[in-house]
């Protein structure tokens, strides 16, 4: 995998439910996303990283699971000047698997929103879409 030379933004979010321990939530997204910065903010948990190698795991996934068009679509659709996101299955990332939602309804505790920036976002979403 050869990750591109390009500044970009990664934010995620994800809700804690009142039936959930916020450790076990912090967990999920540090096993997708395990360069990043994680903050406990209330009823939330909020991560932040500048490194496209923080998206490694989902490079990968989308490589073996062939899910370029449900990546493209989302991050297409979603598509606002220099920023896009998309939602993960917080009880997959939790067992360190990766499964994209079109829909937040799709996560029954709340999915977590990956939300990507940079002043090259088509360079990024191009990656992804075509990841190999």
């Amino acid at each position: 995998m050869k990750i591109p030379n390009i500044n970009c933004k990664i934010e995620m979010t994800c809700p804690i439910n009142l039936s959930e321990h916020p450790e076990k939530v912090k967990q999920s997204i540090s096993n997708i996303f395990p360069f990043s910065d994680i903050t406990n903010e209330n009823f939330s948990i909020k991560a932040q990283s500048n490194e496209l190698r923080s998206l490694e795991k989902i490079y990968e996934s989308i490589t073996t699971t062939q899910s370029q068009k449900s990546y493209t679509r989302n991050l297409e659709n979603n598509l606002e000047d220099d920023r896009t996101w998309f939602f993960l299955n917080k009880q997959a990332a939790f067992v360190e698997q990766i499964a994209i939602c079109d829909q937040a309804e799709e996560s029954p505790l709340g999915p977590i929103k990956v939300t990507l920036t940079s002043s090259n976002i088509d360079g990024i979403i191009d990656w992804l879409a075509f990841a190999k």
